[in-house]
């Protein structure tokens, strides 16, 4: 009794931290899954069916960080660290800032753009060898960095609000944030995975994009605080034993409110450059035959293109189809 015990306080620890460390449970579970729809003929079968692994291990870098002691700074890129205009001036590839910077730095302050073209590279090298645990092995944890890559407080030396007494703010944006609302978000893209001819500047892009969001991020925080009261703001929670402080559902909401659709569009984002990269990693291995790899391809072509239909009608939760809620369910029971 003693020993499950321990078990189940190590099963809640690790999803605690799972879900202050990046997009969190939810929402890397999300863009995995709707990545696959995006994927075309060539490849989606073999995605599809394997799409149950891919969702379940989207967190698995995370995890690792509890033991891996390598691993926290592949998700984030602390891009002050590295000058003034380091934003636009940092090298899309990983020799020419081993040029200018030294190594030591870029492993103390992040390398997540770096890292996704590291791990692309791996996919390529299962496509190619066609071993299917590979491949999905690679796939989910490019899926996590692409998705890290494409969350504005992994991109700042600011990575709580700690800097500018707004702490918690990382895990406010981009876990408490959709936790609260993805059921009434948008899970439709019109976008068609395509080719990269420069997955470098693409990844670059990204984190650019979503340091860009920093500004209004902090400021909209600020102006909503000044609408609550700390009481009204937080509420005290135990947890272990413990008093816990934590965001009020109602400050959660109104600050949703004020960013409009920032975190539903960085979601889709995330997952329609994880479709890309997939795709190009495939297309750079030499567009192998993957069908030899799918078992029962007939019964799970037809359930594929049911569950496409699902969601180009944005009907995926409505319909349970949506993986990452089903499993909450299941955590939660």
């Amino acid at each position: 009794m003693k020993g499950l015990k321990k078990w189940i306080r190590l099963i809640v620890f690790a999803g605690i931290l799972i879900g202050l460390s990046s997009w969190g449970f939810l929402v890397h579970k999300t863009i995995h899954q709707l990545a696959v729809y995006q994927l075309p003929s060539t490849i989606a079968p073999f995605f599809y069916a394997n799409m149950d692994k891919l969702v379940y291990d989207a967190v698995r870098p995370d995890i690792r960080r509890n033991t891996d002691s390598t691993e926290a700074t592949k998700h984030f890129i602390d891009i002050e660290a590295y000058g003034t205009d380091a934003i636009r001036k940092m090298p899309l590839e990983w020799q020419s800032a081993l040029n200018i910077y030294a190594k030591d730095s870029l492993l103390k302050y992040g390398y997540v753009p770096y890292q996704v073209i590291f791990t692309k590279e791996k996919l390529v090298e299962a496509f190619k060898m066609k071993n299917k645990d590979s491949i999905v092995f690679y796939a989910a944890d490019l899926g996590h960095y692409i998705g890290d890559a494409h969350v504005p407080l992994h991109t700042t030396l600011n990575y709580d609000g700690q800097l500018t007494n707004q702490k918690g703010l990382h895990s406010l944006w981009e876990s408490m944030i959709p936790e609260l609302g993805i059921d009434n978000y948008n899970l439709f893209t019109t976008h068609k995975a395509k080719y990269l001819n420069k997955p470098a500047l693409a990844i670059w892009k990204a984190v650019r994009n979503a340091n860009a969001l920093l500004p209004a991020m902090l400021a909209k925080e600020k102006e909503v605080t000044l609408q609550f009261s700390d009481t009204e703001k937080f509420r005290v929670q135990m947890r272990r034993g413990k008093e816990v402080k934590n965001y009020s559902t109602a400050f959660v909401k109104a600050y949703a409110l004020s960013l409009k659709n920032t975190v539903n569009n960085q979601l889709l984002a995330s997952s329609s450059l994880i479709a890309d990269f997939w795709y190009t990693a495939w297309v750079d291995a030499g567009k192998p035959d993957l069908s030899g790899l799918v078992s029962n391809a007939a019964e799970k072509q037809s359930l594929f293109e049911n569950e496409l239909q699902l969601f180009q009608q944005n009907q995926l939760i409505k319909a349970n189809k949506l993986l990452a809620k089903k499993d909450a369910v299941k955590e939660g029971d």
